[in-house]
């Protein structure tokens, strides 16, 4: 059975989102990857998609949820908070069992100016969680899988 791994935010709609599909495509052999929210949003951010679908994954499948619905039904073996709401908001129970990370990052759901400019912002945010996850399989002693990167 592989390790259950939690990516935890407030809104569920972007960062998590984000980790979930990038964990999933570098070691979904290794991990078994949810994510969720404190207040899921109704659906992933349109930008986040974008910036996704630019590199080659789709985020098919994937929709907030509730960090409510895990309660008492999964044990993580991992818990990355991305934000600081949820860092501080998230049931001690996840917080308290395996091994807890937290890795803020921007919000994208809180960028402002034009939609070319936010998806330019959307896009360094991208990178650095998809970076940030490579690291830490390096760490864990696996190498991140290629998936096919776009354009």
């Amino acid at each position: 059975m592989k390790p259950k791994f939690l990516f935890l935010c407030t809104g569920n709609s972007a960062r998590s989102q984000m980790g979930e599909a990038f964990l999933r495509a570098y070691a979904g052999d290794h991990f078994d990857v949810f994510s969720a929210g404190i207040n899921p949003k109704n659906e992933i951010h349109p930008l986040v998609r974008t910036a996704m679908q630019e590199i080659g994954l789709t985020m098919e499948g994937q929709t907030p949820k509730n960090v409510s619905e895990y309660l008492g039904k999964f044990v993580f073996a991992y818990t990355v908070s991305v934000c600081g709401n949820a860092e501080e908001q998230c049931p001690r129970i996840f917080l308290n069992m395996g091994q807890h990370m937290y890795w803020p990052f921007d919000d994208p759901a809180a960028l402002e100016g034009s939609e070319d400019e936010r998806l330019a912002r959307v896009r360094i945010i991208r990178d650095q969680i998809s970076a940030k996850i490579k690291t830490w399989l390096r760490e864990q002693g696996l190498e991140p899988t290629d998936f096919h990167q776009g354009l």
